[in-house]
């Protein structure tokens, strides 16, 4: 098919087209990508005969790619090629997947892993636009919930699954799980995806310039803070279990499965809200919520561990469904100009930046020895920030 202009079904449509569970399937291929290279690592270190430090280069090499090779990668993309601009995204991820399990030397993997990564980001913002476009319009914000619940699925279920494979059948055969998912995606996306509107033929240069957009700007660094919040804070679930047993030894699972399980119920519940709730006020409502969980995080901790179960899920589910409203507000600002692809590109790349930056100033008051409460209140803060920038657009409305 050509990529030529494909109308959105009828509005009396109820039911999802097929394409977006398939761009989900594809999303959940890419959730465990993302982060099953960090449960590989002791396997690869050995495997290849480097440092631990060394093996951990690959989860840094698929970030950096992602984050910051993909916008680039979306902006470049041919006006008329959002169709095969997906399906070329998701094959260049199949194929750096499968290409990575054959990989006979570390700086192979590494070079794959980054390739990977750029098929992933790209993959996601063509595919979150491509359900936006392919659904009827009061559906778009529950067929983007329906995408991130397939990556959060990926995180939660997918990677687990493939950890206990790799255990069972060596690190290659988890990269293997993943490369058979994305090509299934692959196959019915070829099969089912229709043609997509075109793009409008602008140059790089005035692609670029959505950075001079200030609704774009607050939106993106809405993005950024409850990213250094919520996926900061991810990073510190197992030393503030330490803290709350008073040093005894506890396993962080549950409460990973609980923040995991948390994120695909509000990836998918927040669906349906977000084509009811006009996006910048359904922001601020999950705001609140992140940050009241943050917030009750070192109160629950305070009384016993197992409290924080409760306000982990609704950390999770908060931070997750942000992404829906957001996604679906950067598509509606940027529709004139025809290039919500590379802001949700954008967005994404800030989401990495935050985590990282989240991570690192978590560490830096680690190091001075702030209590972990602090950690989480001052996680809570940032998410507070957040709302406070988001609140006059929520007014606005």
């Amino acid at each position: 098919m050509s990529d030529s202009f494909h109308s959105a079904p009828a509005v009396g449509t109820t039911a999802l087209p097929a394409t977006v569970y398939l761009i989900a399937i594809g999303a959940f291929a890419l959730g465990m990508a993302s982060y099953v290279t960090a449960g590989l690592m002791p396997m690869i270190a050995g495997a290849f005969s480097v440092s631990l430090a060394m093996a951990a280069q690959l989860v840094t090499a698929f970030t950096l790619a992602y984050g910051l090779g993909s916008p680039l990668a979306v902006a470049l993309l041919p006006a008329r090629a959002q169709r095969s601009g997906l399906l070329i995204a998701l094959g260049v991820f199949v194929l750096a997947n499968g290409a990575s399990a054959l990989a006979s030397g570390f700086s192979g993997l590494l070079a794959w892993r980054a390739i990977a990564g750029i098929g992933a980001g790209v993959y996601l913002a063509l595919g979150i636009a491509a359900a936006a476009c392919v659904s009827a319009p009061q559906q778009r914000g529950k067929a983007i919930g329906v995408i991130m619940g397939g990556m959060a699925g990926g995180t939660v279920l997918g990677v687990p699954l493939s950890l206990l494979l790799a255990q069972q059948l060596g690190w290659t055969a988890a990269l293997w799980l993943v490369t058979l998912l994305g090509g299934l995606a692959l196959a019915g996306l070829l099969w089912q995806l229709p043609a997509l509107p075109a793009a409008p033929a602008i140059s790089l240069r005035r692609k670029l310039a959505l950075l001079a957009d200030g609704q774009v700007l607050a939106i993106l660094l809405v993005s950024l803070l409850a990213a250094i919040a919520s996926l900061g804070m991810y990073t510190f679930i197992a030393p503030l279990l330490a803290w709350s047993a008073n040093g005894m030894a506890m396993s962080a699972t549950p409460f990973l499965w609980a923040w995991g399980v948390g994120g695909i119920v509000g990836s998918v519940l927040v669906g349906p809200w977000a084509d009811k709730v006009a996006a910048p006020k359904l922001t601020c409502i999950i705001l609140l919520l992140l940050a009241l969980a943050l917030c009750a995080l070192p109160l629950a901790a305070g009384w016993s561990a197992w409290l924080m179960l409760a306000p982990i899920a609704l950390w999770g589910a908060a931070g997750w469904a942000l992404q829906v409203p957001q996604n679906q507000r950067l598509l509606a600002v940027r529709a004139r100009q025809g290039d919500g692809n590379l802001a949700i590109a954008l967005n994404e790349s800030a989401l990495y930046l935050g985590s990282a930056i989240g991570a690192a100033m978590g560490g830096l008051l680690l190091l001075l020895n702030w209590p972990m409460w602090l950690l989480a209140a001052g996680a809570a803060l940032v998410a507070t920030a957040a709302l406070l920038l988001q609140w006059p657009a929520a007014r606005r409305t």
